[in-house]
């Protein structure tokens, strides 16, 4: 997920971001948001699709949401057990 803190500095327009961490019963939940323009794309560059398939190669899932005027929120998934 410091990828998309690298992210939310170099792209986002924003001066802010967070980081939340929540326990879930199928693992851990690791939400990154930043009050940024929005439109975060991860078919262009590499950084937010090399995120995702690091995240993969754990069994996890991320969730990009991101729409035009912001903010831009990344979620992943990560199970127990790894």
């Amino acid at each position: 997920m410091a990828e998309a803190l690298t992210n939310a500095a170099k792209h986002s327009g924003s001066d802010r971001a967070s980081v939340q961490l929540a326990r879930a019963a199928a693992g851990l939940t690791v939400t990154v948001s930043d009050e940024g323009h929005g439109g975060a794309d991860e078919t262009t560059g590499s950084g937010l699709l090399g995120m995702r398939r690091r995240v993969a190669a754990l069994d996890g899932t991320v969730r990009l949401m991101s729409p035009t005027g912001g903010p831009t929120v990344i979620e992943a998934g990560l199970p127990w057990g790894w």
